[in-house]
């Protein structure tokens, strides 16, 4: 069996591939350019992809390919109707990020709500040793507790921030498509209306690409942080921008952007430095445990489907 594993890069160089070896020969690319996708798995039974788009066109060069392993959640990067169609399986992972995604949407609310890069570069450029006061208490900032926390999506990721918004004195109301057992069910527009923190855990979809337009964007608080650990094409990027500018916007953090990586030219250049900013290069789901969990289910992926098991199976 050959196994081609086309973006290690992507993992890390601290997660190691080894256990692939006990399936067969292995073949690992730290990237690949949409050009040569098609030849190096042209003779793959088995193909791991976490970004390269696995197209028609780079799939029909194979001519014996049986399984692909998606190492990620989403696997809108894999066309699965001519996998269907030519009898190729697909496996994703399901929920091994929930933590490490979480613990960020908490961080960037947590230093934002804070304003801890303020504090932190005051004592860092020596400013407090010169100060001659024992505080410093602009710029203003608050607390959590007592607050309104949006989850857009509060499925698992979004439950998981929920809880902990919860512990930290938060009332938490949601949007989803089925009415929470735990927390308070509100339309999109109140719930962005309502929320001193809104954080967004929908997956990309027709229904939700765009969910948050310009035109909700003016529903919500100028004092309201708002935060994006779902996908870049979820909302109106150069909306979100001229928000900011304005003072329509309290506080943004994003991990996710469309395209990734964002180019000079994108708005995004605009506020990467504004003082009530975060943006993180998509390293969210990233955390060193998440990434083992990630790199132990596809060897349990490849594992199932070997022994005529659907451990996953997408397709």
């Amino acid at each position: 069996m050959k196994i081609v594993i086309l973006d290690a890069s992507t993992l890390g160089n601290d997660i190691s591939w080894d256990k692939f070896k006990a399936f067969g020969d292995l073949s690992i690319y730290p990237l690949s350019r949409p050009d040569e996708i098609g030849p190096r798995i042209a003779d793959a039974d088995v193909v791991v992809t976490n970004k390269c788009r696995l197209t028609e066109e780079a799939l029909g060069h194979c001519q014996k390919l049986r399984l692909i392993l998606e190492a990620a959640t989403g696997f809108d990067n894999i066309d699965t109707a001519f996998c269907r169609s030519k009898g190729i399986a697909v496996a994703n992972v399901k929920a091994y990020s929930t933590a490490s995604v979480a613990q960020l949407t908490l961080a960037m609310a947590l230093s934002l709500s804070t304003r801890l890069e303020a504090y932190r570069s005051y004592c860092a450029d020596g400013s407090y040793s010169r100060s001659g006061l024992f505080t410093r208490v602009e710029p203003v900032w608050n607390e959590l507790d007592k607050k309104t926390w949006g989850i857009v999506g509060a499925g698992t990721i979004g439950s998981k921030v929920a809880a902990v918004a919860e512990a930290l004195g938060c009332e938490v109301i949601t949007w989803q498509r089925r009415p929470s057992e735990r927390y308070q069910t509100v339309p999109l527009d109140e719930l962005l209306s309502r929320s001193d923190i809104i954080s967004l855990h929908v997956p990309l979809n027709e229904a939700t690409r765009g969910l948050i337009s310009r035109e909700r964007l003016k529903l919500v608080k100028p004092s309201a942080i708002l935060i994006n650990v779902a996908r870049g094409q979820i909302l109106d990027e150069t909306a979100v921008v001229d928000a900011l500018l304005n003072k329509e916007l309290g506080g943004f953090g994003c991990d996710v952007f469309a395209p990734e990586p964002f180019p000079e030219e994108h708005p995004f250049s605009r506020i990467r430095d504004l003082p009530n900013v975060i943006l993180t290069p998509h390293m969210g789901w990233a955390s060193a445990e998440s990434r083992q969990r990630l790199m132990d289910a596809l060897v349990r992926n490849l594992s199932a489907y070997l022994a005529g098991q659907d451990e996953n199976r997408i397709v």
